[in-house]
């Protein structure tokens, strides 16, 4: 089950054309108990080949991962860019590591909080949360896209919850390569150059306040590798004033000192930009798929299907059992009920799904059903009439007047069988009832067989 399947299923209900009867016929030839979506992926891979191309399962998701790769590449670039720009060191000033913490930790925690309050706002078609991400905006560079394309996209109605969770996934998706740009830029430069770093605010904080603030925020990772946690010696020395364009004598005899904040801003990166990014995306992930399964039952015309694909196509049939009679001036014998179970089912001319159809529809089971007749050659009838014994059903098209080829048929079955009961039925508009009229001309045509084995459903 993915956007493709959906997609294609959302295309052939727009075009569906099947009949009840079509679809019943498929449906008990994949029961799937209590699993309306495999069901329905069942249904959707059959009648798929009837799609023209393009299709717009293919279309559509093609563009939007072009877009959004588009998206990764530019935010990827972005977060390089940026990390190369906060870790800019010239010589003469320190890095101050405060900027690079409220990219790496801050800004992450703040979007992954809009980011669980956008998806619990998911069901919502328009949602202010989910409309603030970059992924919201691939919409308007489908603009961009040639008309014909654009023709095929604007026309496709998805479920709002659908496409909200493909924003919030896509936001996750584009986040963390934002995050993996900044960790390049940090191993790059921290490979490269021999930087100093310090921390500098203008609000009024010791360095024993800062030292138990960036304890708590290194609680994930200070308990394995304690050295990537600043001792308060190393926030003490690296606290920066900005007086002039002139350093501390401190910070210029601990120089060498202030270069192992690398460690804390690494794990810093690795954990709350990457890890608990990729978490975001991984429950994004799970939600897309729900999103995915409720889209699919509330697509227009899913109900409908299922319905005709699961419940039998009902004939009304006489409320007293089952009565022997002679039908006045015809030499023929009439029932007025079929039993629930015959030893062989025909259909003269009707392929296997239809009577299977049929059989649902008149609540009759049989282990052996044939089609007879039609474009069958005179030895495939045979060969059926040799595997025919007992009681035999065989239904029959009520506007369709017995041919010879049928008689001939008939003659030949009813000398390898015990009992003959010959069905004409109506079409499926008409619940399989055939008009009376039709049923009298098959009646006077049959009157001519002579044999105590045929017999008539009236």
């Amino acid at each position: 089950m993915n956007l493709k399947s959906y997609l294609n299923l959302y295309e052939l209900l727009q075009n569906d054309i099947s009949t009840k009867e079509e679809r019943r016929a498929f449906g008990l030839s994949h029961i799937i108990d209590n699993k309306p979506i495999d069901q329905l992926m069942s249904w959707m891979q059959t009648h798929v080949k009837k799609l023209q191309s393009p299709l717009l399962s293919e279309t559509f998701p093609s563009y939007l991962y072009g877009v959004t790769m588009t998206l990764v590449i530019a935010t990827f670039v972005l977060g390089i860019v940026s990390g190369l720009a906060l870790l800019s060191y010239n010589g003469h000033e320190p890095v101050n590591v405060v900027y690079f913490m409220a990219i790496v930790i801050f800004l992450p925690l703040f979007t992954m909080i809009l980011t669980l309050m956008s998806m619990l706002k998911a069901h919502r078609s328009k949602s202010v949360l989910v409309h603030l991400s970059p992924a919201y905006w691939i919409e308007s560079m489908m603009k961009l896209l040639p008309n014909t394309i654009q023709e095929n996209i604007v026309t496709l109605k998805i479920n709002p919850l659908l496409s909200n969770w493909i924003i919030i996934k896509r936001s996750q998706f584009i986040a963390l390569f934002f995050s993996l740009g900044l960790l390049l830029a940090l191993l790059a430069v921290v490979a490269t150059k021999d930087i100093a770093f310090a921390w500098s605010t203008t609000l009024q904080v010791t360095p024993e306040v800062f030292y138990k603030y960036l304890n708590v925020l290194a609680v994930p990772w200070r308990e394995f590798v304690p050295t990537a946690v600043p001792s308060l010696e190393l926030i003490e020395q690296s606290q920066y004033f900005r007086l002039g364009d002139k350093l501390s004598e401190e910070m210029i005899d601990n120089a060498s000192k202030l270069g192992e904040w690398w460690k804390f801003l690494l794990f810093s990166t690795l954990f709350y930009a990457l890890f608990l990014r990729f978490i975001m995306y991984l429950i994004s992930a799970l939600g897309y798929r729900y999103a995915l399964k409720k889209s699919f039952m509330s697509l227009e015309g899913v109900n409908s299907l299922l319905h005709d694909m699961n419940e039998p196509i009902i004939s009304t049939h006489a409320s007293r059992e089952e009565s022997i009679s002679y039908i006045p001036n015809k030499d023929i014998q009439g029932i007025r009920k079929l039993d629930t179970s015959y030893d062989v089912v025909q259909g003269w001319a009707m392929p296997l799904t239809q009577l299977s159809v049929l059989n649902d529809s008149m609540q009759v089971i049989s282990p052996n059903i044939f089609e007879v007749g039609g474009g069958n050659t005179l030895e495939e009838d045979s060969e059926i009439v040799h595997k025919s014994d007992g009681e035999v059903l065989l239904y029959v098209k009520a506007w369709e007047p017995p041919t010879m080829d049928f008689l001939d048929y008939l003659d030949e079955l009813m000398q390898s069988v015990d009992k003959v009961i010959i069905y004409p039925v109506g079409t499926q508009d008409e619940s399989y009832q055939a008009k009376e009229r039709l049923v009298d001309i098959w009646v006077r045509k049959l009157s001519l067989v002579d044999s105590k084995k045929l017999w008539v459903k009236l």
